[in-house]
Formats: C-alpha cells, structure tokens, sequence
C-alpha cells in the first residue's frame, strides 16, 4: 500500500447529509460533496491485511485494495478501470449497496472500517466529470441475438457484458422506462434517475437495444420470443409481495410499498403532478422494518405526512455486533437510515392483528400486539394489544418469488418451492436456451448480488453460444444461493 500506517493516521469519514429539516422538502441526493483530497486520505486507511477478506464480502469481488491504492496515489484513470473491470455500474452499489464488504475489512476488526462504499461512489463520479467512462464497443459481431427480459441491475448488468462480447442484445422491460426497481422502486431521494440515465446512455452507444412498454408472456408469446432469439436471459426480479391476510385486508388506503412508491417517482418525471396514493396530510403506518420500508418512510415524510410509524415484528437488533455472527459476516445491527433521521417513529416486537375501517370502507388504524421470540416463531404477548391511527398502510414486508406467470408458464420453466426460477449449472432453465440470474433466480436479494449474477449469466450465455467465454463470472457456484 502507499501508506502503510494510513490506517492509523486517519479516522473514518464521508459526506455529510444535508439537514433533515431541509431535504425533505425537495427529493435531491441527501449527501453533500465530498473532497477529492479528502477521498484520497480515506483510501490511506486501507492497510496491508495479508489476506484481503473485503473480497471475499463482495459478491463482485472488487478489487479494493487495489483501486484504494489507486485512489491514495491519485491514479483516478487506473482506479475507475479496476473498479469497472468487477463491477459495471458502481454509481448503483455506491449508493444502494449496505457494503458487505465493510463487514469483512481487517480493520474493522480492532477499529472503523475503510469508507469502501464511499470511495466506490466518489470514484465513479469523479471519473464521469473527467470524461474517463466512454462507450466500450465489440471489435467482432458474433451473429447471435440476446433476449433479456427485464431491466433492473441484473438484467442491465447482463445486457452490457454481452454486447461488449459482440451479441446483438435486445433488452425487453414491461414499464415505459428502462430502469426496473431501479427506476420506478429506489425513491429519488436516493438515486437521481439523472444517475441511472446517464449509464444508459453509454449503453445505448454501446449497441444494446432497449424495448419498453412491452411484457413478455402478455404483449408477446414468451415462447415466440424463445423461438426468435439465440438464447434468452430472464432478469425479471422477484416481483410477487408478501401480503398481510388479516380482516380488514381490503380496506382502502392499505397498499404494498410498490403500489405506492412507483407513483412519487412517476411525479419527479413530470409524469403528473400529484400521486394518485399520497401521504399529505395523513397518519402513515409502515409494516416492515427493511429498506423498503425506509423508502416509504422517506417518501412519506417529502409528501407532507402528519405522521410516520414503521412497524416490525422482529426485536430491535443490537448496536454491536451478536456474538453468533462474528467477522468478517455480514452483522444484523441497529442501522439508521436518511429517512429514519428525517422523523418518525420506529416501534419493534409488533404484529398486526387486524385492520380497523371507519365505517365507510376506509382504514382509519391497526390492532397491533407485542411479540416475544419462542419455538422459532412468534407469540402474542398477553395484555400488549394496541391500536395505532393510520390513515395510510403501506405493506412493505418483501418478495416471495417471480410474478410472471404467464411467461413461465409459456416457456414451461420450473420454479423452486420459494417460488424462484429453477435455473441450476450455468445459469440454464428447465428449457434449453433460456436463462435467468438476479432476484428471479435467487428470490429477494442486494442490488450487488444483481449485478453479480447478471455478469456470471452472461459468461454462461456467451459459452452456450460460442463454445466459450472471455467475460468474467464473480460467482463461480452454479448453485443458486440462498438470499441474503
């Protein structure tokens, strides 16, 4: 390394956010600048480990090390070229990412660990202000044609690594815009689609042809499509929600989180200019304790809610790490979003009995009942019941499995008992030719592991239509993974 004791001259940093009390009235980035000079002395923090365990934290397996050492030395030309040598789009997982990979730096054993997801971000960006991402294009056309269904990380990912292997790839996305959760899930507050856009547009001069507004297995025949191309890769996420069945279920104003937040991103477009599912003015209940549920809670607060609650029936995770998951794994702690600085409560150890309506067919608040942890489940502690007002509900307790079924019913596909497609050695189907990777393949999972696999099924494409493959695979089991 560059600095050998860098690591104990510096301490950690990052950008600040911008006060809460002023963010949440427009829907910008919430960080503020970070300095190149500054960068550089959070890179000097990364220390001669030995074994570099951040690799093994990162589905990618980025090569830290060696783009921090880069970064310290201010070889930004050389530092983004590493970066993207692992990771086609790390101004995604520079701020989507929770960062396994600061879970498993050596440093972050005896002290704070290297800022990796910040020095990510920055580099990415640095490197976009000083012309050093342009269009990689294919020297030879191989004559085979691509499908890929769906255009969230896993399928862009996908798309972009076999057109630079000279495929001729046509990507398909159900919505008007390309971008999957990407576009219509993340809240802006959190990705500028401006980000998302610009990535798009290289992509684009690459040769990748993007296709929206058409669902495969509804405006065409998934088979048919099959049939046309070489070979098709299904990128198509894990779409289907976990639903709360409890009486009151179908009252208005209880929505899943992607009924709800697709809509305030539609408004940052210029699509219209008020969502037709708005927290102005209301009591909102979020149910679950994920990231999705920050970004409801986030959402909510910049549409001008009364009130925020965020519910979950788990305890309330521990500030330090639990003794049953030690380094380098990645650790279930008490974490504090943006969205959570911005207001709001946080309540633990709740579950939902039932929806109260008003008596005009609206919610107007839950029953709710405090939980303890026995037998592997849940039970209902005695004399805890409470009732919470809410005006709004909004469901955001994950994904159990791919929600096109008339797609995989027309390829014929099989899918696992968790309701993933069943696609084992080398990315393949239950139908030769097709091929799927990311949340479809692997059930609700990080924006990293998306990317991951997205490249590791285009390599598989690549072999299955050349005989062999160039493209880089980070994920070298062929066994879908269970999801983080």
């Amino acid at each position: 390394m560059g600095n050998p004791r860098g690591f104990m001259q510096y301490q950690r940093g990052g950008p600040k956010r911008r006060p809460a009390e002023l963010r949440i009235h427009d829907w910008r980035e919430v960080y503020l600048p970070f300095a190149d000079q500054d960068l550089t002395a959070q890179a000097a923090r990364c220390m001669d480990c030995g074994i570099p365990f951040c690799h093994q934290g990162c589905p990618l397996g980025n090569l830290i090390p060696e783009w921090n050492d880069l970064i310290y030395r201010n070889e930004w030309k050389e530092a983004i070229a590493r970066l993207h040598a692992t990771n086609n789009f790390p101004e995604f997982t520079g701020r989507l990412c929770p960062a396994p990979c600061e879970s498993a730096c050596v440093l972050g054993i005896p002290s704070d660990p290297v800022s990796i997801k910040l020095i990510e971000q920055e580099t990415i960006e640095h490197a976009f202000a000083k012309g050093l991402v342009n269009p990689v294009t294919p020297s030879v056309a191989t004559g085979f044609r691509v499908a890929v269904v769906g255009s969230g990380p896993a399928g862009l990912a996908a798309a972009q690594q076999l057109t630079r292997a000279g495929h001729a790839v046509t990507v398909y996305e159900k919505a008007d815009r390309i971008g999957g959760l990407m576009r219509y899930g993340i809240p802006e507050f959190k990705l500028e689609k401006r980000i998302l856009d610009r990535r798009l547009a290289q992509m684009e001069s690459e040769g990748t042809v993007f296709v929206t507004g058409v669902e495969i297995g509804r405006d065409i025949d998934a088979a048919e499509v099959a049939d046309h191309f070489d070979a098709v890769l299904l990128a198509i996420g894990s779409e289907k929600p976990r639903d709360l069945p409890v009486p009151g279920r179908e009252l208005a104003g209880v929505h899943q989180a992607m009924e709800y937040l697709p809509w305030a991103n539609r408004v940052q477009q210029g699509d219209l200019e008020a969502p037709p599912i708005n927290a102005k003015g209301k009591h909102v209940v979020v149910i679950g304790g994920g990231d999705t549920g920050a970004d409801c809670v986030g959402t909510a607060h910049r549409q001008g809610a009364l009130s925020v609650t965020q519910i979950e029936i788990l305890p309330r995770p521990g500030d330090d790490r639990p003794a049953g998951q030690p380094w380098p794994t990645y650790p279930a702690i008490f974490r504090v979003s943006s969205a959570h600085e911005e207001g709001g409560e946080r309540m633990f150890s709740l579950n939902t009995e039932a929806f109260v309506s008003d008596g005009e067919g609206r919610v107007a608040a839950l029953n709710v009942h405090e939980v303890v942890a026995r037998d592997g489940g849940f039970a209902k502690l005695d004399g805890s019941e409470i009732r919470l007002g809410a005006d709004l509900v909004l469901l955001a307790m994950g994904f159990v499995g791919v929600a096109a079924e008339s797609a995989v019913a027309q390829l014929g596909l099989e899918l696992t008992p968790r309701g993933s497609i069943l696609a084992g050695d080398d990315w393949v189907t239950s139908r030769n030719g097709v091929f799927a990777c990311g949340d479809a393949r692997r059930g609700q999972s990080l924006i990293v592991w998306a990317i991951a696999e997205g490249r590791s099924a285009a390599a598989a494409v690549d072999r299955y239509l050349t005989g062999g493959s160039d493209l880089p695979a980070p994920i070298a089991t062929t066994s879908a993974p269970m999801a983080l």
